[in-house]
């Protein structure tokens, strides 16, 4: 099992974020680990507005959320498939569980995730004050493992395993750049394969692979100086510069030499 990462790989300009939020990832409690990858909770007390954005995992969230003006609430955010952009003001709170990819469906076995990919749900019938009235991180850390474990201890599930564990070797293993060559090297056909990714992570198997691509490019211009895009390119399996660019700007809104010039002081 993969362990939680640390980096901030996804969130655009992390630096700019991390000055404005109070932003944690806590673990869940070890009997929720093998499907969630972690909490996150942000605290914000803003004198002006602030947007954040995030090119987001693909990874299922459930969060708590209290806005400063609204009543609190509580929502199941499925795989977004475009740049995720929130505005912060005032002052706020957010509690998360990111489910690891391919670990949200033994929670909510009657849908394939597809099913909420795209979508923000409002949850009814959840009171989220127990969770986001807590003062103290562990507070919240333990409410949200009391939550979870209350509403369902997953059974084993090998489709939901052999999903996260694939979704892992996307992510980790940067020679992996073809649904074909994954399907092959695991012993499955692209069809059996599609449908495992659209029933347990919510995307295809290539929607993820250009996922990770694009979260390994923004990392490397948010860390280096002087970014040479072009071995960049070759080093994420990209055939020229020019596609690198392509999902870069779709994704960001930005072509990437243009991100790094921002990012660079």
């Amino acid at each position: 099992m993969a362990t939680p990462r640390r980096d901030t790989r996804g969130i655009v300009d992390a630096a700019d974020f991390l000055a404005r939020v109070r932003f944690r990832r806590p673990e869940a409690a070890p009997a929720l680990r093998p499907h969630v990858e972690h909490y996150w909770l942000i605290d914000w007390d803003l004198t002006e507005p602030y947007v954040s954005h995030v090119v987001p995992h693909p990874a299922v969230h459930l969060v708590f959320q209290r806005f400063e003006g609204q009543e609190p609430f509580v929502e199941i955010a499925g795989v977004q498939q475009g740049l995720f952009t929130q505005k912060l003001e005032g002052r706020g709170r957010v509690c998360g569980v990111k489910f690891r990819p391919g670990g949200f469906r033994p929670f909510a076995p009657e849908h394939p995730v597809s099913h909420w990919t795209g979508r923000r749900v409002h949850l009814t019938g959840t009171d989220p004050t127990p969770i986001l009235d807590p003062a103290d991180d562990g507070a919240r850390v333990a409410a949200l493992d009391a939550h979870l474990l209350a509403a369902r201890v997953p059974r084993p599930d090998p489709q939901a395993d052999l999903a996260m564990s694939l979704v892992d070797r996307i992510r980790t293993d940067r020679a992996i750049r073809r649904v074909a060559d994954l399907a092959s090297d695991e012993g499955l056909s692209v069809r059996l394969l599609q449908r495992l990714f659209a029933a347990y992570v919510g995307v295809g198997p290539k929607w993820v692979i250009l996922r990770y691509r694009i979260h390994e490019a923004l990392e490397r211009a948010q860390a280096e100086e002087a970014v040479d895009w072009a071995s960049v390119a070759a080093d994420l399996g990209y055939a020229d510069q020019a596609h690198l660019v392509r999902d870069f700007t779709a994704t960001v809104g930005v072509p990437p030499a243009a991100y790094a010039r921002h990012r660079t002081p």
